[in-house]
């Protein structure tokens, strides 16, 4: 089970629609928690695990190279240098 501190939990809750621009998924902290866990979410800490993570679950990566992963609906910056990945 992945511990989300509350930088994680922020990020998410005010970057929702990136993913899901239809409506909000989450109202809460305590929402963001729940629903990060269930879809299951993960944090890494460089683009580089971005990579790696994209790599390992065959997402498809065709045309991106260093920074452009950051771009993908799935990618939210914490803004401490740690990534969450989540997966709609």
């Amino acid at each position: 089970m992945h511990e989300f501190d509350d930088a994680v939990l922020r990020c998410f809750l005010k970057n929702q629609g990136k993913l899901f621009p239809e409506e909000d998924v989450v109202s809460s902290l305590e929402e963001a928690e729940n629903f990060l866990e269930e879809c299951f979410a993960v944090v890494v800490n460089s683009v580089d695990e971005v990579w790696d993570y994209f790599e390992e679950e065959g997402i498809d990566m065709e045309g991106m190279e260093g920074d452009d992963i950051l771009e993908a609906d799935e990618v939210f910056d914490v803004g401490d240098g740690r990534y969450l990945i989540v997966e709609g």
